[in-house]
């Protein structure tokens, strides 16, 4: 990989090491990484999947470093003692944690500041942490590598917004193009002057520029930071959306255009608490609003999706060789899922294989969710028998799993309930159906029992006890039953498959050999 590259010119490897020395690499050992914003400073320590890592411990502190930068030119006192205070704890932690060395990257408040430098020096003495300080493009290519750890597939414009600057960059091909920086962060419009006129004229002029350098093609706006995410919370409850994961969330420029007049008309301290929303935070929508309302008007995008993917992401993707870049970060989480919680890691592979003749004519995006489903599906077993229908449901749609829609993380929590009880009637997760259209509830009704039958028909490998094959035509599900098969095939199994078949809508017929 190529590192990152600082304000001075240098080009470093952040965490001191190579993250993936091999490229067969699975897992991803503990790795700590702090992001010093302009308004928050946040610490992650990824683990799991290498692909597709998981949060271990993630922590925020709105030190807003970088509150009235654009007026005195220095960081602001307040949030300097309140940054220095939560980095002291973040390299306690670390060091707590086994974790050497912690990453720490600094952005606009500390690249900006007059007192940046002192600041930097100040932290590394009384912490022992180095802040690798990068410019705005640097920060808009590698938010952009945060976003494609979470969609390989992205394609359009990323958009990270932060508390003093805003950064654009191109994506295509799984690569990062053209990128640009600009003041548009909610303190730095704070202080435009001219009113409400005044600063739609600011936005307006700068956005309509940036459109200009990037062009008006991107479809899809990807958006990154913690004012689109708190932008993202407000429409889903203006919209009673029927999921809180923001991960993949997705808007139309007509829902921003509302939300952003709903937004304007509402008691924002009492949606704060509501909505669990810092006061912080929630002080920056009403500025960040009118960004996220002229971006659209600028670039008409056809879809905005928000992200919880950015720079800290973007660091492990920098490393990640092409070999695991390619893989696909959901079928490696339930992979890692199955082997840390499996009865019988491995098993999820064999049940697919077996279910396979099911989905001979599935396009590569269900098939993918089924090569999901049979991963996952014994990954909750230590929960009550009562409860783990709705567990796995709950686990799915919630879960830190990348490439994955939200009617997607519903089919497939879907498919798992339905792995452990035949019927959803009366479920507390029935809300999120209407994620789905009847077919994909159907769908996910069959995958279920079709896991149902197969997770109990072998315990080792159901290929050994006999085969399956349909014919939708005739409208038969056959089981051709080895010698093995005979003897497993009781009272239980036999009752799953005929219901499994009812599901399909075949006569079920069973075959000695």
């Amino acid at each position: 990989m190529n590192g990152v590259m600082t304000t001075s010119g240098e080009t470093i490897e952040p965490f001191g090491r190579s993250l993936f020395e091999r490229a067969s690499e699975r897992a991803l050992s503990r790795v700590g990484v702090v992001d010093v914003g302009s308004n928050s400073i946040r610490m992650v320590v990824f683990d799991g999947a290498a692909r597709s890592p998981a949060y271990f411990y993630n922590e925020k502190v709105m030190a807003g470093l970088g509150q009235g930068l654009a007026t005195t030119g220095k960081l602001n006192p307040e949030g300097a003692v309140r940054g220095m205070i939560a980095l002291k704890r973040f390299a306690a932690l670390a060091e707590g944690m086994g974790i050497k060395p912690l990453t720490c990257v600094a952005t606009a408040a500390v690249r900006e500041a007059e007192d940046g430098p002192a600041f930097r020096k100040a932290v590394e003495k009384e912490t022992g942490l180095k802040l690798w300080v990068i410019d705005g493009e640097e920060e808009a290519r590698l938010s952009a590598q945060g976003v494609l750890l979470g969609w390989p597939e992205a394609k359009g414009l990323v958009c990270d917004i932060g508390g003093n600057s805003m950064e654009l960059a191109e994506l295509e091909n799984g690569k990062v193009g053209r990128r640009i920086t600009t003041p548009l962060g909610p303190f730095r419009l704070q202080q435009i002057k001219g009113g409400q006129s005044g600063l739609r004229d600011h936005i307006r002029e700068i956005l309509d520029q940036a459109a200009e350098t990037l062009g008006r093609e991107h479809e899809q706006i990807y958006l990154v930071g913690g004012s689109w995410r708190a932008i993202a919370r407000l429409d889903m409850e203006r919209s009673s959306y029927p999921m809180t994961v923001l991960h993949e969330y997705r808007m139309s420029s007509q829902d921003v255009t509302q939300t952003v007049k709903w937004i304007a008309g509402q008691n924002l301290s009492e949606l704060r608490s509501k909505l669990d929303i810092s006061a912080s935070r929630m002080d920056l929508v009403p500025l960040a609003s009118q960004v996220l309302r002229q971006l659209v008007l600028s670039f008409r995008p056809k879809s905005l999706a928000v992200s919880s993917y950015g720079i800290r992401e973007g660091l492990l993707y920098e490393q990640m060789p092409a070999s695991l870049r390619s893989r696909d970060p959901l079928l490696e989480a339930a992979r890692f899922s199955e082997r840390q919680m499996a009865r019988m890691p491995g098993f999820g592979k064999r049940l697919y294989q077996f279910l396979e003749p099911i989905y001979k004519n599935v396009g590569p995006e269900r098939d993918r969710l089924i090569k999901a489903a049979c991963l996952l599906h014994d990954t909750t077993w230590r929960t009550h028998p009562d409860y783990r229908a709705d567990a796995c449901f709950d686990n799915v749609t919630r879960a830190n799993m990348a490439a994955l829609s939200h009617p997607e993380r519903v089919f497939l929590g879907l498919a798992l309930l339905h792995r452990y009880k035949n019927s959803r009637a009366g479920s507390p997760m029935a809300p999120l159906f209407a994620l789905l259209s009847e077919k994909e509830i159907a769908d996910a009704e069959v995958l279920g029992k079709a896991m149902r039958f197969g997770a109990m028909f072998s315990v080792k490998d159901p290929a050994e006890a006999g085969e399956l094959h349909f014919y939708p035509k005739k409208k038969i599900l056959e089981l051709k039953l080895t010698k093995i098969g005979t003897a497993l095939l009781g009272e239980v199994a036999e009752s799953r498959f005929n219901t499994l078949a009812t599901a399909l809508d075949a006569q079920p017929v069973i075959r000695a050999s």
